[in-house]
């Protein structure tokens, strides 16, 4: 099918972008156009606006100090390949690499998929495990959002209409382990459900904190505070890391569909839970 008509903007600024969005509530940012554009092409999305934000300078770079700064532009390759990514979040480098297929990788952006927030997306929840938090700019200046307060419901965040996704950072995570494991479906790649673990760990082997986030089995990425509960102040162990697994999906309200019901996705929570932990922490 072809889209719906729309017009097509292409700003040199963030300024500019900010200004068309806000005098064009149904506008929508094209980023790498992934998830976008096929949306457009069956017509479950109908801008009357599209705003290209390929020609705004500085939305790509991606530096470390401390902390980990990456542009909002920069892509699943870019991201995958960066030296900087691998040393300061391995589990971010490599889940890049794992996103849909080369095509998507060398176009599709992170602050694309953190805005458009899929239930299944595998980046929501790396993110949200490794405490990130996005920087955005908007008609009211500029403000951060904690990746805990980002995913607010199904393809739905806290960013105003007009706001826009400048920049992602990830705290100094130095000397903690850390994980992503999930089970795809075997026609889009997406996650059916997956987990991603960050364990920041203190002397003797104890886990001083956890967090981790669990994608693809309810409507939103989510922590998984129960398992964070089990884990925090424990040695790690295999019956810690059991027991963590087994409490994962307390409180969840799983999704289910014709490929996966709601009972399967909690169970793979539970599994994939464990895989994440053991990878991390073998």
């Amino acid at each position: 099918m072809f889209p719906n008509r729309f017009e097509y903007r292409r700003p040199g600024s963030l300024a500019e972008a900010v200004q068309i969005l806000a005098e064009n509530p149904d506008a929508k940012l094209l980023a790498g156009g992934h998830s976008l554009l096929p949306a457009m092409k069956l017509r479950l999305a109908a801008p009357s606006t599209l705003v290209d934000l390929s020609q705004i300078e500085g939305l790509r770079g991606i530096a470390a100090n401390g902390a980990l700064t990456i542009g909002a532009l920069a892509t699943y390759n870019q991201v995958h390949d960066s030296a900087a990514v691998r040393q300061a979040a391995p589990m971010l480098a490599d889940t890049c690499g794992i996103v849909g297929d080369p095509q998507v990788r060398v176009r599709g952006t992170l602050g694309g998929s953190l805005a458009h927030a899929d239930p299944a997306a595998d980046l929501t929840a790396v993110v949200l495990a490794l405490g990130g938090e996005v920087t955005v700019v908007g008609s009211g200046g500029e403000r951060t959002i904690a990746a805990d307060d980002l995913f607010v419901d199904l393809l739905t965040t806290s960013l105003a209409p007009e706001e826009i996704i400048t920049e992602i950072r990830i705290p100094d995570l130095a000397g903690a382990k850390m994980a992503y494991e999930k089970h795809e479906h075997p026609a889009s790649g997406y996650a059916v459900v997956g987990v991603a673990a960050v364990l920041a760990m203190g002397d003797g082997g104890t886990i001083r904190s956890a967090r981790l986030a669990v994608t693809g089995a309810t409507a939103k990425a989510t922590r998984l505070s129960s398992a964070e509960a089990v884990l925090a102040g424990k040695t790690v162990r295999t019956e810690t890391i059991a027991a963590a697994a087994a409490a994962a999906a307390d409180g969840l309200e799983i999704n289910g569909d014709l490929y996966a019901s709601a009972d399967y996705r909690r169970h793979l929570v539970g599994v994939l839970t464990r895989r994440a932990l053991e990878r991390a922490t073998g």
